[in-house]
């Protein structure tokens, strides 16, 4: 998959966006070590950093585990008919796993991102940030 093929459909998160349409998280779960395994390559990811990807690797792995989890485990299926206080509690509880996610995310990546090259860090910000300014998989 070429880079603007990625970078044109809102990045990783335009393709999180279009894959939540039936199977929402599942899919993109049985879908992360592809999509990461194409990071990498697109990146040229060097042996000195790779334990900085790694631990990106596994922030991405952590987020979509939990939303996973987080959708499998009924949330959204009851919200249809949950009350309004329910239905905001919800919502609430998302927001925060976000949010966790996207802290999780912003420490694993610091380190890697300070640690690219010139070229690297330009792919990387084509590559991983949509064009609404959102994250990678969370």
């Amino acid at each position: 998959m070429q880079r603007g093929a990625m970078s044109g459909a809102g990045g990783m998160m335009g393709m999180m966006r279009m894959m939540m349409g039936q199977d929402g998280m599942g899919m993109m779960a049985g879908h992360v070590e592809g999509r990461l395994a194409f990071l990498k390559t697109e990146l040229k990811i060097t042996d000195a950093q790779l334990p900085l990807w790694n631990a990106v690797a596994d922030a991405i792995r952590a987020n979509v585990k939990s939303m996973s989890e987080m959708m499998s485990g009924g949330i959204m299926g009851g919200s249809q008919t949950a009350t309004l206080p329910e239905r905001l509690a919800l919502r609430e509880k998302m927001m925060t796993e976000h949010l966790e996610g996207l802290r999780r995310l912003k420490t694993a990546v610091d380190p890697l991102y300070a640690a690219l090259s010139p070229e690297q860090k330009k792919a990387a910000d084509e590559l991983v940030m949509g064009p609404m300014g959102m994250g990678m998989m969370m």
